[in-house]
């Protein structure tokens, strides 16, 4: 559906630049931004720092209990939509629904991921990987991607422009060193890095170069956010071996996205576009 959206007047916004002081900037009021795979945990952190910076929150998730009883949990007007990001039908109506309720769209996190519906097969070796569980990975992680972008750049491109900021992974950049595994376990099972998670999330970074040039012109900027390993229940030896590779020495925290996050999808980052912003601790300088 083509809808008339308000056009934003940037060339406005840069005259009176000078104006603005360094917190201006980091401001998101009277922006509506969207974020896929906001039920997640990393979701829920990024969703609550936009909407503590001013954003109005279209949160989108395929986990419908989980979603509506985050945009219920953070209010300010945010809505939430039950989106399948892999099915261009559900992806079109999310959008159509989107722009019904907010009348623009102006920062998109597209941050869904997956483990697929069997962590036995996601976590299966490499020669032994199936077929279906990479082509489910690849469905979410970059089918997604390429789906909601498809959609919301015409969207922001009759509004006069905005902000993308897709979720990768340090596994997107650097190799996993398998040395970490060992005695390593989440939930009590043994974990690793597969290699469809890798692939998938170096490909956002692709996506995100080809973006960035396809529409600079439009006022519509690309940037990819790169975190590193962070602590979500994995067990102490795991903690401890990643750390170890890490120059700060910790794992990430899930609120050590936030600002990134903010930054990326605020005026603070006018003049930045195709750039991966890594949030790593410093493990890929080694």
């Amino acid at each position: 559906t083509a809808y008339e959206i308000p056009k934003r007047d940037w060339s406005s916004d840069v005259c009176s630049s000078d104006l603005m002081t360094a917190a201006d900037r980091f401001d998101l009021t009277g922006k509506v931004a969207v974020l896929t795979g906001a039920a997640g945990l990393l979701g829920r952190h990024l969703a609550r720092g936009l909407a503590e910076h001013g954003a109005a929150l279209a949160l989108c998730d395929v986990d419908a209990d989980g979603v509506r009883s985050l945009a219920a949990e953070i209010g300010q007007g945010a809505t939430a939509h039950v989106c399948d990001v892999g099915d261009a039908a559900s992806v079109r109506a999310t959008v159509d629904a989107i722009v019904a309720a907010h009348s623009r769209i102006d920062v998109l996190l597209n941050n869904a991921a997956t483990k697929t519906a069997s962590l036995d097969a996601f976590f299966a070796p490499f020669e032994e990987y199936a077929p279906e569980t990479w082509r489910e990975v690849m469905r979410v992680n970059v089918d997604g991607m390429f789906l909601m972008a498809r959609a919301v750049g015409p969207v922001m491109r009759r509004g006069g422009g905005g902000s993308i900021v897709q979720t990768a992974s340090i596994y997107g950049v650097v190799a996993p060193d398998q040395r970490i595994y060992e005695g390593s376990s989440y939930g009590g099972r043994p974990i690793n890095t597969p290699a469809s998670y890798a692939a998938s999330k170096a490909a956002v970074i692709g996506l995100t170069q080809y973006l960035a040039t396809y529409w600079g012109a439009d006022g519509i900027r690309v940037n990819t956010l790169t975190p590193g390993g962070v602590a979500t229940g994995q067990n102490d030896e795991f903690q401890r071996r990643y750390s170890a590779r890490v120059p700060l020495g910790r794992m990430a925290a899930p609120d050590d996205l936030v600002g990134a996050v903010v930054y990326l999808a605020s005026d603070a980052s006018r003049y930045v576009t195709g750039h991966n912003l890594v949030v790593d601790g410093g493990l890929s300088t080694w």
